[in-house]
């Protein structure tokens, strides 16, 4: 017989290149992507620490809590980044309608 068998499996033998991920990203960070800044990220999100990385996350709306930072550079300290108020928001105290003022949760909250 001397012949050879040559086994087929339906596909071409190619050699398999996988591509070199593309960054900076082709396509706009959904929600939970890794990101390096907030300009990776698709519109409405902002690019913000979470652990030891940083992932695309929504910007807040109105009456969600924010944090407020009173010294530049703080906020490199947080391991749960937030993103900053949408446009038209501050980032405001509260205002608590009970008799004691205690709360000293930030919400965003209109101009």
């Amino acid at each position: 017989h001397g012949a050879t068998e040559v086994e087929e499996t339906g596909t071409e033998a190619l050699p398999r290149r996988t591509p070199a991920p593309a960054w900076p990203p082709t396509a706009k960070g959904e929600e939970g992507d890794f990101c390096l800044r907030s300009s990776d990220c698709a519109a409405g999100l902002c690019c913000a620490r979470h652990f030891w990385s940083k992932i695309c996350k929504p910007v807040l709306r109105e009456g969600q809590v924010c944090t407020r930072h009173r010294r530049k550079g703080s906020h490199g300290l947080e391991i749960f980044q937030r993103c900053h108020c949408a446009e038209g928001l501050a980032c405001r105290l509260q205002r608590e309608h009970g008799p004691a003022d205690t709360s000293r949760l930030h919400t965003c909250q209109r101009h």
